[in-house]
């Protein structure tokens, strides 16, 4: 792929190959296209008004970019975890587990065992589950992280891309989101962007 926003071209001709559950961080100095890269791979580039694209995206030998998948198809296979955590603030955490599911329409037989599932792979289940019709909004910035990382879960996504996830947290939150990124790549493939040679 290349890309571009306006006449600025931002990649050129990266091909990358990203094995299936593994790990693949993605390393470099601030403003060389990391983040860019990760937004191409889930369609998130084209909402940006003056970016373009060339090349294509392949997930099982399928292009995102081609006509046999819409938008949102390829948003849940490919999910997304941000630098800052964005839960909804007017749902409660269990909703906020299950939002991406409602927008998108699925129907799933057991919310509750979903819930409780989603937020035991993201290592927030002890500290939440007297809490799951609180506001989303009153966790602490690591938990908040991990809410979007069981959101994210809810669907099932094939590939999780995380930009920066553990850059605003403390060593203790980043910590407990790095143990959560390795046993999701048992079965998830993750694709994140870090600063931290440590962490990559």
């Amino acid at each position: 792929v290349s890309a571009w926003f306006g006449s600025n071209k931002v990649l050129e001709r990266v091909t990358l190959t990203m094995e299936p559950r593994e790990v693949t961080a993605l390393i470099g100095p601030s403003g060389c296209g990391k983040s860019t890269f990760l937004r191409i791979l889930n369609r998130m580039h084209e909402l940006i008004p003056s970016a373009a694209l060339a090349g294509s995206v392949h997930l099982d030998d399928i292009d995102v970019y081609g006509s046999a998948l819409r938008v949102t198809e390829t948003r849940l296979r490919i999910g997304m975890v941000f630098q800052r955590p964005n839960p909804f603030p007017s749902m409660t955490i269990a909703q906020n587990v299950l939002s991406g599911l409602r927008l998108s329409g699925t129907k799933v037989a057991n919310p509750d065992a979903l819930v409780r599932e989603c937020l035991e792979r993201a290592g927030l289940w002890r500290e939440t589950r007297n809490r799951l019709n609180e506001s989303g909004a009153a966790l602490s910035g690591g938990q908040l992280q991990r809410l979007c990382i069981a959101r994210s879960l809810a669907v099932r996504p094939r590939v999780l891309l995380m930009d920066e996830p553990c850059s605003a947290l403390d060593p203790i939150s980043t910590s407990v989101i790095e143990g959560t990124i390795k046993e999701l790549c048992e079965d998830v493939t993750i694709v994140i962007v870090t600063h931290n040679m440590q962490q990559a």
